[in-house]
């Protein structure tokens, strides 16, 4: 299986004269599911102790990365047929990708230093790691999924039938997974989802996004707790 050049048209599903596009109908309705399953399962945490913060958050990564990064992987090859490079997995345009994550990150740093310091997040993130090295090894754990599953999976699945309009649909449902942490960070989302939509687009991979994710979470964690 190669990674195609260009779009191949999608099968056709006819439902009560619906004609749906099955690659992509069948995506948004696994995102939903999973988003829903991730929601009210931590099926990790019954294998491992989750007597402590840390531990449950790393439990949730665990989660995350099979729910996130290995079932799309699996739907991508066993269920549509393509190749993984087709989503987003892979290097891409790796000197843009490298330019706008140093961009980005120097843009901003300044930015997430003063809101680390608002009580919202302070009060939300205090705790919550044991150590900066832990912080980094489950933020990345999380993230890596995170990432492929909006800017890989979901963004390039839209993109067969929505265009350059994916970039803004797959923030969404991006902004809406975050409903649970401080109101800033939520609020902020929306654009973020589409700046690391955009990324994705630009460099044809999920991989920038995720480090540019990873400095925004881990950096903003950092300035907001005192180990």
């Amino acid at each position: 299986m190669q990674p195609t050049t260009e779009p191949n048209p999608q099968p056709i599903f006819n439902l009560l004269g619906l004609k749906l596009p099955v690659r992509s109908t069948l995506a948004i309705i696994i995102t939903t599911t999973l988003l829903l399953i991730d929601y009210y399962y931590n099926c990790a945490s019954n294998f491992i102790n989750t007597s402590t913060m840390p531990e449950i958050l790393r439990a949730s990564a665990y989660d995350h990365l099979v729910i996130y990064l290995l079932v799309p992987l699996l739907v991508i090859v066993l269920i549509f047929r393509r190749h993984p490079a087709d989503y987003g997995f892979r290097l891409g345009d790796w000197r843009a990708g490298i330019k706008w994550t140093l961009i980005i990150w120097a843009i901003a740093a300044p930015i997430l230093y003063f809101a680390g310091q608002t009580p919202d997040m302070q009060a939300y993130y205090t705790q919550y790691f044991a150590d900066p090295l832990d912080m980094l090894t489950t933020a990345a754990l999380e993230l890596v999924g995170w990432e492929f599953f909006f800017r890989g999976f979901l963004l390039w699945s839209l993109y067969e039938v929505a265009g350059p309009s994916a970039v803004i649909l797959q923030a969404v449902p991006f902004a809406m997974a975050h409903i649970s942490k401080p109101p800033l960070e939520t609020l902020s989302t929306i654009f973020g989802g589409m700046m690391f939509g955009w990324v994705a687009w630009r460099t044809r991979s999920f991989i920038y996004p995720f480090l540019i994710h990873l400095f925004i979470s881990t950096f903003t964690i950092f300035v907001s707790v005192s180990w």
